[in-house]
């Protein structure tokens, strides 16, 4: 705290330890009506996250709720390929930006859908990128949204920090692998939550197991899972494992993901709402 405060943090830009973090919510659209935003995060790029985020929202809309995507990840997109949604598609009028909608109805917005060549790197530096995704959210029309969920990138850094001061973020779904490692990341987010204020809603652990379909014995590929563990010592309540399943990554690839069968996220995805989701 600065010694010439004020104790008026609406004048100030000064990030201090005394100043409330819901200061710096932005306001949506004016035409906008999000209910619950959901930010996706990770410790580190490659567990699943996105894949996660497309399924809680596939789930969602499944089960008669409006779901919509905000992709947070601005130089690592993947929401557009796993929904299946290519080219420049975003459009926008005088009145704002619109999303795109997924063959289900889901609402999506991301970096891709603005630029000419999906391939095309985005070379920009952390505040730029920040202030993309607030762009994301004060600019963009969400109609009628019962779920957002945030496609965090990996990491503690600008856009996670962005994200959690610039949106009312109802909650925090954290995705790991089962590497050991796995407890330093939880570790992060959980402590990066705690300072920000938000639940930890659940946790994910991806590529937990690989079921043979012969036999259906389960194997740890990548080692005994720490995940049960992990969340009990943080009090976690929620926990999901994803397995190795060639199906689910055959429809990422495709952009076929909204076709998905399995329950393993639906005990997660009905404690957000409080009720419970009949998926399929």
């Amino acid at each position: 705290m600065s010694e010439n405060c004020t104790h008026d943090c609406s004048t100030c830009g000064e990030n201090c330890a005394s100043r409330d973090p819901k200061s710096f919510l932005e306001k949506p659209h004016e035409l906008s009506s999000v209910k619950k935003v959901i930010a996706v995060i990770s410790g580190k790029g490659g567990v699943g996250k996105s894949l996660v985020t497309s399924l809680m929202a596939t789930i969602m809309q499944r089960a008669g709720f409006k779901a919509a995507v905000l992709d947070a990840d601005i130089t690592g997109p993947s929401i557009p390929k796993l929904f299946g949604i290519e080219g420049r598609s975003a459009e926008a009028d005088g009145f704002g930006i619109y999303p795109v909608k997924t063959r289900t109805g889901i609402d999506v917005m991301s970096i891709n859908l603005l630029l000419e060549n999906p391939s095309d790197p985005v070379v920009w530096r952390g505040p730029v990128i920040a202030g993309t995704v607030k762009q994301f959210w004060t600019e963009v029309i969400w109609k009628d949204v019962d779920f957002m969920f945030v496609d965090m990138p990996p990491g503690t850094g600008d856009v996670p920090l962005t994200v959690f001061q610039s949106l009312p973020v109802d909650g925090i779904i954290v995705v790991t692998s089962p590497q050991e490692l796995v407890s330093m990341i939880v570790e992060k987010a959980v402590k990066m939550a705690g300072m920000m204020n938000i639940p930890i809603l659940g946790i994910v652990e991806n590529m937990s197991y690989f079921e043979c379909p012969d036999c259906h014995a389960k194997h740890n590929i990548y080692g005994e899972s720490h995940v049960d563990d992990i969340a009990k010592t943080y009090g976690i309540l929620n926990v999901a494992k994803l397995p190795i399943n060639p199906k689910l990554a055959a429809a990422s690839d495709a952009g076929l993901i909204e076709l998905f069968e399995g329950s393993w996220l639906d005990k997660l995805a009905a404690s957000l709402c409080g009720e419970e989701v009949k998926n399929g």
